[in-house]
């Protein structure tokens, strides 16, 4: 099953935290989070269940810009292992 993440384009504060769905093929399973700097991260899926710091670092879980964000393998092997 594919993932795919999309950028949450609402309306955010100068410092506010970015974030992102997270998608496994059409169904939302979870949201993700990272600070304005990239140095915190976060996912919280959709059963409640949070988890601060799912891979590394912000870096280490997304690959291209804001805009266009792509999962990277590491973070798609987290969701896989997280969602069965």
């Amino acid at each position: 099953m594919s993932y795919r993440i999309e950028h949450d384009d609402s309306k955010r504060e100068s410092f506010a935290e970015y974030k992102y769905r997270i998608y496994r093929g059409d169904r939302l399973i979870a949201c993700y989070w990272h600070d304005y700097r990239g140095d915190e991260h976060g996912i919280e899926f959709l059963n409640g269940r949070k988890e601060p710091w799912p891979v590394g670092r912000m870096i280490d879980f997304l690959e291209g810009d804001g805009r266009h964000p792509l999962l990277s393998q590491r973070a798609v092997a987290y969701l896989e292992s997280n969602q069965g």
